[in-house]
């Protein structure tokens, strides 16, 4: 399909003006693509991840492997989404641990990333090349100051123990489909967290 602006063209909610590459903590979550349950289930409060889970948690932890300026924080993978805090220091090496740049990626750049490792991991597993695993779009909230920090940290630590209340999880009555619109901030999380 040729490029039409009036039906590719999204509108960025990411704050203006914010370089996102800058060395702060940033809250983001994940959706499975059409908030499919594949990475486990919740049993007794606790997440019980099964192969495709493990591939995400070992893909979230690539990252901090991967890229020297990326330091990674609490984080969850839940049946059909995923929520972390990843860190973006001042080391200045940039890029990747096998091919330097002195440029730090930003947060999309590092979700991206993410996506196409997990993606392509649980792929081989499941024998399924080119099947899209996760949600087109990502919440990012910056994380501003310390008691905001621990908020998150405690609503992820917990979220698997609330995910019969969760809105994201879809066996509540939750939507099967994600969403395709760009959404304005939510509270959901006791910060404002953008949907980009």
């Amino acid at each position: 399909m040729k490029y039409d602006s009036a039906i590719h063209h999204r509108r960025s909610i990411r704050l203006q003006g914010y370089d996102y590459t800058q060395a702060g903590a940033y809250f983001v979550t994940v959706c499975a693509r059409n908030r499919e349950c594949l990475f486990g289930g919740i049993v007794n409060g606790d997440m019980r991840l099964n192969d495709a889970g493990r591939i995400v948690a070992d893909s979230w932890e690539w990252l901090a492997e991967q890229y020297d300026h990326v330091s990674l924080d609490e984080y969850v993978v839940m049946p059909n989404h995923a929520h972390g805090i990843i860190v973006i220091t001042d080391d200045c090496r940039g890029g990747s641990r096998t091919a330097p740049t002195g440029i730090r990626k930003p947060i999309g750049r590092l979700v991206g990333a993410f996506k196409t490792v997990s993606t392509k991991g649980i792929n081989e597993l499941c024998e399924t090349a080119g099947r899209k695993l996760w949600q087109r779009n990502y919440w990012e909230h910056i994380v501003r100051n310390e008691p905001e920090l621990n908020r998150i940290r405690e609503y992820i630590h917990n979220n698997p123990a609330q995910w019969e209340l969760d809105s994201l999880n879809v066996g509540k009555g939750g939507s099967r489909t994600a969403s395709k619109e760009i959404r304005e901030p939510i509270t959901e999380y006791g910060v404002e967290a953008w949907m980009v």
